[in-house]
C-alpha cells in the first residue's frame, strides 16, 4: 500500500512512525537484522525503510532486505534509492525489481558525487538531481501510477552550501514533480526546525513532512554524524553531552531522553502538523523503542510504574524508563493530551508476550556497546562507517576533496606516506586525520604512541590499534565503556598495512617466537588470505563485566569481520586514488599501494601482559 494513502486514511489516536535500516555488511548481521526487524514490527510501524548505498552498491542488498521486511513481516517499506553515480540501465532496472518485489514506496535521492572530479559528472546523464528521478518515474506509464514517491529535505541546510530559499525552491520543485511526502535529515534544534518548517508551508508545500530522529548512541558517532550532515547541535545539548561523554550507557540514556523531548514538542504542536516521524535506527533496537515506551506510542500496553522526574535522569539505579527529566515529563504531559492512549493492540497476546521476553533478554541489547569497525561482525549494526543519515554504511573518505588535499597532501612516493602516518600520529595540526582514521589521536591510542611511531617508522602504515587493558573501571575516561560500575578488558591489537616482504617474516617470527598467545589475519586487495586461525574461531577483544549483567563482548576479530574490513580498506586507497587526475604520480603510487600491500591483523592474548605484543614485533 502506498504511504501517502496510509498517512491520509489515519484516524488513530497517536502519530505515526517509521524505522529506518542500512543493509548490514556481513551475513550474519543480515540475518541478526532480520530479526530485530521482526520484534520491531510488533510495533506496528507505518513502515521500514531501507537505504541504497551510493551508486548502487548495496543494490542486492537493499532490495533483499526490503522484499523479505515486506513479504516476512508483513509491513510496507520505503527503499531508499539514489540516481547518481549509477550505471546506465541500472535505475531501470531497479525500479523494476522493486516493483516485482511488491515494493511500491520509494525514497528518491540524488546520492553522492562520485570521486574523481572536482566537479560532479553524472554517470548517467539523464540524473543530476533528485528531481529527475521523480520526473522519470512519473513520466514512465509503467511506474508512475504504480509508487508512491518520498524526497528528502534538510531543515539546518544541505552540505553543498546553497540558501536557504534556494534549499526551500528545489524542494518545491520535487514536489511540484510528483512527490507524495518529505523525509528531513536529522536535527535537534527544535526552534530551528519549526522556523525551517514555517517557510516550507509559506512557499506552497503541502505534503506531509517526516521528521528524522537519530536517538544519539554514541558520543563519538554522534559528533562525526553531526559534522557530516551539517547538524546545528544547540549549545544545550553539548553541555548535556559533555560531562558524561566517557559513561557509554549515561550517553544512550540522554539520547533518549533528548529524541522523546523533540518528537513531543513536534507532535504537540498543532502549528507544525507533524503527524509521523522516522526513526533513524543506525541498526539498533533498544533507543528507540524506549522513547517510544516513553511516548506511550508502542502500542503494548501502559506503563506498570510511576515515574521519577529528576534533574539528571541519567544518575539513579533504576529502570531506564523510571526516571524522566522535568522537560520531558512536561512534554509528555502535553503528549498525552494531544494523543490520548489508543486502544489495547488487538495483535495476539501471546505474540506481544513472546515479544516481551524475547525484549528483556539479550535479543535486543547484546550489540549496544560500541559498534561500528571495531565491534562484533555478528551485529547487525557491524560497519556503521564514514556515511551520513541516508547511507550509513557507507565506505567513504569522510571529507570533502579539498580537505583532503589539504590534509593528506599530495603523496608520490612510500616515504611520503610514511610522513603522512607520522604526522597523524604526532597529532600535527597540519594532518589531523588520515583515510583510515578520520577523528584525532585518542587518549587511549596515546598509551601506546612509542611503539606504533616504531612501526610506522618501518613502513607500516598502523590503522587500527588499542593497547591491552586489565579490569579498568568501566567509567575510566580513557579505556572505559558501557554503563558505570562495571570492569572492562582489552587484549592488544594493531593492524597496519605493509609490502610483501613483511609476511614471511610474520610467519616465521610467530611460529618461532609467538609461544601459543598470537594470532592473525593477513590479505591483500584481489583475495589472498593467511591466518592461523580455524575458519569457525572468534577472539573477543574487548570485553566488559557490569552489574546485573552477563559478561559483553563488545568488540571481536574473526574471519568474516577482517574479511569485509578488508574490503572496506583496500577500497578507501582507491577512493583516495581518485581525488588526482589519471596517470598521475599520486594516483599511480596510491593505485599501485591498493593492488600491492598487505592489511595485517595481529592479537596478542595475554591482556595482563601489557608489553606482550610489542616485544613481539618490535624485539630482536
Amino acid at each position: 500500500m502506498k504511504l501517502i494513502d496510509k498517512i491520509l486514511q489515519y484516524t488513530g489516536d497517536t502519530p505515526l512512525y517509521t524505522f529506518e535500516f542500512f543493509p548490514p555488511r556481513t551475513d550474519q548481521g543480515f540475518s541478526n537484522l532480520l530479526s530485530r526487524i521482526s520484534r520491531l514490527t510488533t510495533l506496528h510501524p507505518l513502515a521500514i525503510s531501507v537505504t541504497w548505498g551510493a551508486g548502487g552498491s548495496t543494490r542486492e542488498r537493499t532490495l533483499e532486505l526490503a522484499g523479505m521486511s515486506q513479504a516476512e513481516f508483513n509491513v510496507e517499506t520505503l527503499m531508499h534509492f539514489t540516481c547518481t553515480n549509477m550505471e546506465i540501465g541500472m535505475v531501470d532496472e531497479a525500479l523494476k525489481s522493486a516493483k516485482e518485489k511488491g515494493i511500491q514506496n520509494i525514497l528518491a535521492l540524488r546520492g553522492d558525487p562520485p570521486r574523481g572530479s572536482e566537479y560532479w559528472i553524472p554517470t548517467d546523464p539523464r540524473f543530476v538531481h533528485a528531481v529527475d528521478l521523480v520526473k522519470y518515474i512519473r513520466s514512465n506509464p509503467e511506474y508512475a501510477s504504480y509508487f508512491c514517491i518520498g524526497v528528502a529535505a534538510y531543515p539546518d541546510g544541505h552540505t553543498d552550501g546553497l540558501p536557504e530559499e534556494e534549499q526551500i525552491t528545489h524542494l518545491k520543485a520535487k514536489v511540484d514533480a510528483g512527490a507524495d511526502f518529505i523525509v528531513t535529515q536529522l536535527f535537534y534544534d527544535v526552534e530551528g526546525f519549526k522556523r525551517w518548517i514555517k517557510k516550507v508551508r509559506e512557499a506552497g508545500i503541502t505534503v506531509p513532512i517526516l521528521p528524522g530522529i537519530m536517538p544519539i548512541q554514541n558520543y563519538t558517532s554522534f559528533l562525526r554524524m553531526t559534522k557530516l550532515c551539517g547538524t546545528k547541535v544547540p549549545e544545550e545539548v553539548i553541555n548535556a553531552l559533555e560531562p558524561i561523554r566517557s559513561d557509554d550507557q549515561k550517553v544512550k540514556d540522554y539520547g533518549v531522553e533528548l529524541a522523546t523531548s523533540i518528537i513531543a514538542q513536534l507532535t504537540t504542536d498543532q502549528e507544525t502538523g507533524i503527524k509521523a516521524v522516522h526513526f533513524c535506527t543506525l541498526n539498533l533496537e533498544k533507543s528507540v523503542r524506549r522513547v517510544l515506551e516513553n511516548l506511550g506510542w508502542s502500542h503494548q500496553g501502559t506503563r506498570k510504574h510511576n515515574q521519577v522526574i529528576d534533574d539528571m535522569p541519567a544518575t539513579h539505579h533504576l529502570p531506564d524508563d523510571a526516571v524522566v527529566s522535568p522537560v520531558v515529563a512536561s512534554e509528555l504531559a502535553k503528549n498525552a493530551l494531544t494523543h490520548p492512549p489508543s486502544s489495547p493492540s488487538l495483535q495476539p497476546q501471546l505474540q506481544l508476550e513472546v515479544a516481551n521476553v524475547e525484549m528483556s533478554g539479550m535479543a535486543s541489547t547484546w550489540d549496544e556497546f560500541p559498534n561500528g569497525r571495531f565491534g562484533d561482525s555478528n551485529s547487525p549494526a557491524y560497519g556503521i562507517g564514514s556515511g551520513d543519515q541516508w547511507d550509513p554504511g557507507a565506505r567513504r573518505l569522510g571529507v570533502s576533496r579539498s580537505q583532503a588535499l589539504l590534509e593528506w597532501g599530495s603523496p608520490r612516493t612510500l616515504d611520503d606516506l610514511t610522513g603522512l602516518f607520522e604526522r597523524y600520529l604526532k597529532s600535527d595540526p597540519s594532518t589531523p586525520t588520515t583515510p583510515f582514521s578520520p577523528d584525532p589521536i585518542l587518549p587511549e591510542t596515546q598509551t601506546i604512541l612509542p611503539q606504533l611511531f616504531k612501526l610506522t617508522a618501518r613502513g607500516w602504515w598502523t590503522v587500527g590499534s588499542q593497547p591491552a587493558v586489565d579490569a579498568a573501571p568501566s567509567h575510566d575516561a580513557v579505556v572505559g565503556w558501557g554503563p558505570a560500575g562495571g570492569f572492562v578488558f582489552q587484549k592488544a591489537f594493531v593492524e597496519f598495512f605493509c609490502g610483501e616482504a613483511t609476511i614471511p617474516w610474520l610467519e616465521e617470527r610467530i611460529r618461532v617466537k609467538g609461544e601459543g598467545y598470537i594470532s592473525y589475519f593477513a590479505g591483500k586487495n584481489e583475495g589472498e588470505l593467511l591466518t592461523n586461525l580455524r575458519e569457525e574461531d572468534r577472539n573477543a577483544v574487548t570485553w566488559g563485566v557490569f552489574p546485573g549483567q552477563e559478561i559483553a563482548q563488545s568488540t571481536i576479530i574473526e574471519r568474516e569481520g577482517f574479511l569485509a574490513w578488508k574490503e572496506e580498506a583496500f577500497s578507501i586507497w582507491t577512493e583516495w586514488a581518485l581525488l588526482f587526475p589519471p596517470n598521475s604520480p599520486e594516483r599511480v603510487l596510491l593505485e599501485q599501494v591498493r593492488d600491492q600491500m598487505w592489511l595485517v591483523s595481529i592479537v596478542h592474548h595475554d591482556f595482563k601482559d601489557v608489553n606482550g605484543l610489542w616485544r613481539f614485533l618490535l624485539e630482536d
